[in-house]
């Protein structure tokens, strides 16, 4: 009867019926736990079902939104120089600065939106909740780029007549709330969108952790495809038709977003939060530092969880305890040899009760404290991309930016890697990947540490070919006359010298980004995963704050030297950029030696890694 029913529905209704008759035993009681996905939850908070939440086809939904998102991000971020130079009258390396420290926040506020995914939210709620907030931001910054009566008068800054009025007061005051309410939202999505994109496949499966591999990758695709949009589009409006619609543009995209997003809600898993890692981490790390009596055991790798788990799942401190109490093992756990100080937290009474850990919770801290050195070797190279949207932006604007008849905007300059990384990462994910799976027998072909790696060294390439590129733009301004050094006219030297560092460190950060994502997410434990994955954009964080930091200890120190300061003046012809370019060439290749010493001794906790 059941059977000759389905036969007489057509596709759509076949669906709906089977739904229906699952939705029926659910209401008669029957079990269903073979069916659900376990600490999974639909967008409803009822208990995720496989087969219908997760997937390819739910996760194509995150790869979607990333395009809006960044393309939302980037059409400001990456012209965001000239418009506070030339609207808002700071000088280049003010604006400079105001830059890096606006994408360093952004980008470090990412921990606050992985931690809160983590500890009370999902992935799923912290977005909605941080793109409404980047829009209100945006919402701002368009209002005040439409009205003449909220930004500095206008002036030209070859006439000593018409002196340029930095913005300040209440004027100044809007513009940093506005790209600060947008740095909240930016940070709150890139803390929770990559991993609930990543959170859709089944990692217990050989064929659910490639299509996670994959997702990484056309992650980055998505984010190249949104930047291309801003680059080229989006830039070439705020040129040529005010800054007004470039604001308004992004504004649009990121509304578009959210029902976007919304629409996968139905075939979305959530992760259920297992409550503050930061409280897990920082308990353990106390109770090792008072528990400093140990009463040492011998030390086995009994959690084989943690070291070679077939089921690529790290389970949680609650999980640990009702499995070990179902086997009768609970009280004979021991903590593996490495890191042997952390394991005080359970090899001794607690000082006091709220200190008793469990030693699934010291695996899981120890694990963390393992990938940090992995974190820490990935800020230089971020130091380098902090270059693209600040010097390198205001080098090409001297120069001669005609393309025939086509007049290329500076800050369209990332359109060279953007465009490579989206030719690589389908040509890396469906030939380089597989050729090399073939060729190590291993299930990732490439190891993420070696992405990593290949990434960081092309690091290396790109600062050097721009302090090469640097010397020849200054030498064609000092041979054709030295009166071009100060003046506005563009350089006889094209625009296209300047795409060679874009092309390599475009290229490192595509192997960076995506090596890192996987990496953290596979590596982390999975109550930490959110936190651990928003690792990757504090990285960029603290790059571009670095970056702030090493100009002003360049300037200091060239000034106490008794020389003119390297990077100080109104104009970018005065600055001995390429002196600045070789020293961050240099701190480059100190930072792929010390990443070495780590990765070469780093040990995958899990089977489909391979070192």
């Amino acid at each position: 009867m059941f059977s000759s029913s389905l036969s007489l529905l057509p596709p759509p209704c076949l669906i709906c019926f089977v739904q229906a008759k699952i939705q029926e035993s659910c209401e008669r009681g029957v079990n269903l736990q073979d069916t659900r996905w376990e600490g999974y939850a639909d967008w409803r908070n009822r208990p995720a079902l496989k087969g219908r939440h997760g997937g390819i086809f739910a996760a194509s939904f995150v790869l979607v939104v990333e395009v809006l998102e960044n393309l939302a991000y980037l059409a400001n971020a990456s012209n965001l120089v000239m418009y506070l130079s030339k609207y808002m009258h700071l000088s280049p390396s003010k604006s400079a600065n105001n830059v890096t420290n606006f994408m360093g926040t952004a980008f470090l506020l990412a921990l606050l939106g992985g931690f809160l995914s983590d500890a009370f939210f999902t992935t799923y709620h912290i977005y909605l909740i941080s793109a409404f907030i980047e829009f209100l931001g945006l919402i701002i910054l368009t209002i005040q780029a439409w009205a003449p009566s909220l930004k500095p008068p206008k002036c030209s800054p070859s006439a000593s007549s018409i002196p340029c009025e930095e913005v300040r007061g209440g004027k100044a005051a809007m513009l940093f709330m506005g790209l600060y309410l947008v740095a909240l939202g930016i940070g709150g999505i890139k803390g929770s969108l990559p991993t609930h994109g990543a959170e859709q496949f089944d990692e217990n499966t050989p064929q659910g952790r490639k299509q996670r591999s994959t997702f990484f990758n056309y992650f980055v695709f998505s984010l190249s495809f949104g930047a291309l949009i801003a680059v080229t589009f989006v830039v070439w409006i705020e040129d040529n038709k005010g800054w007004e619609w470039g604001f308004a543009i992004s504004t649009i995209a990121i509304l578009l977003s959210i029902p976007i997003f919304l629409a996968g809600s139905t075939f979305y898993r959530n992760k259920i939060p297992f409550g503050s890692p930061l409280t897990t981490i920082c308990k353990v790390l106390v109770a090792a530092m008072l528990n400093s009596s140990c009463v040492s055991r011998s030390p086995s790798n009994a959690i084989a969880n943690l070291t070679t788990s077939p089921s690529y799942r790290t389970q949680t401190s609650k999980e640990a305890e009702e499995n070990a109490k179902q086997s009768g093992q609970g009280g004979d756990e021991i903590p593996t040899k490495s890191l042997k100080f952390i394991n005080r937290a359970v090899e001794n009474k607690p000082a006091y009760p709220a200190l008793e850990c469990s030693v699934q919770q010291v695996e899981e801290v120890k694990i963390v404290l393992k990938i940090l050195p992995i974190f820490a070797c990935t800020i230089i190279l971020n130091c380098c991309l902090a270059q693209l949207s600040t010097f390198s932006v205001e080098q090409a604007a001297t120069m001669n930016t005609k393309l025939g008849s086509l007049k290329i905007p500076p800050a369209s300059l990332p359109v060279f890697p953007v465009v490579f990384i989206m030719i690589l990462a389908p040509v890396y994910d469906h030939f380089i990947i597989p050729f090399a799976r073939r060729l190590t027998k291993t299930e990732t072909g490439i190891s993420q540490l070696q992405r990593i790696g290949i990434g960081l060294f092309l690091s290396i390439i790109a600062m050097a070919v721009a302090a090469l590129v640097e010397i020849k733009r200054k030498r064609v301004a000092l041979a054709n006359n030295s009166g071009l050094l100060d003046s506005n006219n563009p350089l006889p030297i094209t625009i296209f010298w300047i795409a060679l560092q874009y092309l390599f460190l475009g290229s490192a950060d595509l192997f960076t980004l995506a090596g890192l994502l996987e990496f953290f997410f596979t590596e982390a434990p999975s109550s930490m995963r959110s936190l651990a994955t928003s690792l990757c954009w504090a990285s960029l964080a603290m790059g571009y704050y670095l970056s702030s930091v090493i100009v002003s200890i360049v300037n200091n120190v060239t000034e106490k030297s008794g020389n003119k300061p390297w990077l100080s003046g109104h104009t970018i012809n005065g600055y001995r950029l390429d002196r600045f370019y070789w020293l961050v060439c240099v701190l480059s290749v100190l930072n792929f030696m010390h990443y070495l010493f780590w990765a070469m001794r780093y040990k995958y906790r899990s089977v489909g890694s391979t070192k």
